[in-house]
C-alpha cells in the first residue's frame, strides 16, 4: 500500500531538481569531454554509503573531499545514481565512484556556478584537496568562491 504524504517538502524537490544539474553536466562531460574553459569543483562526502575509493585517499580524507575536473582525468562514467571517474594524485591514478547522494557541492568557476547540498564544506578541504594534474589554470578555492557571492 502508497503511503501518502501529509506536506510536499520542497526543499528535497528543488534538491533533487538541481542534483539533476549536476548528472546532465557530467553527462555532457561524459560524452564529448569538458567544453571551452569549464572546469568542475565537486566536493563529496567519503563516507558516504557507496563512496568507493583507495583506502590511501579515504585516510587522507576520512569526511569530505573536493575533487577537480579539468585538465586530466579519464574514464568518466554517468550512470543513474553515482558516477565514477580516474584521477591522479601525485602521479598516481585513482578510480573513484561516487553517489549522487554524497555530492555536497558542484562548481564550474569559468561561468561562475555553483551549487550547495547539505552539509557544509569542511574549511579545511578545498586547501588541502588533491588537485588533477597538471593544474594550468589559477585555482579559486571554493571557499573564496563562495564568498565573492558566486556561488
Amino acid at each position: 500500500m502508497e503511503k501518502y504524504l501529509t506536506e510536499i517538502n520542497y526543499d528535497k524537490l528543488i534538491e533533487k531538481a538541481l542534483k539533476q544539474v549536476v548528472v546532465e553536466a557530467l553527462k555532457i562531460v561524459e560524452k564529448q569531454g569538458l567544453p571551452g574553459d569549464h572546469h568542475f569543483y565537486i566536493a563529496f562526502r567519503t563516507d558516504h554509503p557507496g563512496v568507493k575509493m583507495d583506502e590511501v585517499l579515504k585516510n587522507r580524507y576520512p569526511r569530505e573531499m573536493t575533487i577537480v575536473l579539468q585538465n586530466q582525468f579519464s574514464d568518466l562514467m554517468v550512470g543513474q545514481t553515482a558516477f565514477s571517474v580516474t584521477l591522479r594524485f601525485s602521479r598516481v591514478p585513482y578510480t573513484l565512484e561516487i553517489p549522487f547522494a554524497a555530492v555536497t557541492y558542484f562548481g564550474d568557476p569559468s561561468v561562475r556556478f555553483g551549487i550547495s547540498f547539505g552539509s557544509e564544506i569542511d574549511s579545511n578541504t578545498p586547501e588541502d584537496a588533491p588537485r588533477a594534474e597538471p593544474h594550468n589554470a589559477d585555482i579559486v578555492s571554493i571557499d573564496s568562491f563562495r564568498k565573492k557571492g558566486n556561488a
